[in-house]
């Protein structure tokens, strides 16, 4: 599994997500090369975004065939943190692996 977090440069914890999948399954239908941001995603790795890559990782997240792998409750929930992450100075969209 895979925790969604807001943080700030301190690493504060803004917003924490409710996403709940198994990120390991669903990361092998993503075809990297189409979508890198989704596609650099590691189940057992911590990945961060910043404002800019949240927001064309917003871009990837809104393609139907991604939004039907990784289902429009977690796509909802991820485009909300993206879009925190973009409102403000400083924070960064943390996906935590196990």
């Amino acid at each position: 599994m895979i925790d969604v977090q807001v943080r700030t440069e301190s690493g504060e914890i803004v917003l924490h997500g409710s996403c709940s999948m198994d990120w390991i399954a669903t990361l092998q239908h993503i075809d990297e090369d189409k979508f890198p941001f989704l596609g650099s995603l590691l189940p057992y790795a911590d990945t961060m975004f910043n404002s800019r890559q949240a927001e064309r990782l917003r871009k990837e997240i809104a393609n139907q065939s991604v939004r039907e792998i990784l289902g429009e409750d977690s796509v909802t929930e991820i485009e909300r943190l993206c879009l925190e992450v973009e409102s403000r100075s400083h924070l960064y969209l943390w996906f935590l692996g196990d």
